[in-house]
């Protein structure tokens, strides 16, 4: 099993569609139970979510795209970029 992590920016002026697709992408990321290590909004300086930072287990980097593809963020055209880089935990 690889960890990635997997780091997700918003398009501009999208926090209303981030906040309509909210609680389906929590749901959505529930499913991976204990592959999650950790998950979390990426802030604007007004405390706002502009992006989502994921620390996630998966067998390889397809695999992890192919559940990328079908999170609601993602379906609703949230984000203008994600960056995906293999991750090594120390602590």
């Amino acid at each position: 099993m690889n960890t990635f992590l997997v780091i997700c920016k918003d398009k501009k002026n999208s926090l209303n569609k981030r906040l309509a697709n909210r609680n389906i992408h929590l749901d959505y990321l529930k499913t991976l139970k204990n592959k999650l290590i950790l998950a979390g909004p990426i802030l604007n300086k007004s405390g706002k979510p502009k992006g989502s930072v994921l620390v996630i287990k998966f067998e390889n980097k397809i695999k992890l795209n192919d559940f990328l593809k079908k999170d609601p963020y993602k379906k609703a055209n949230l984000f203008e970029s994600v960056l995906i880089e293999e991750f090594k935990r120390v602590f």
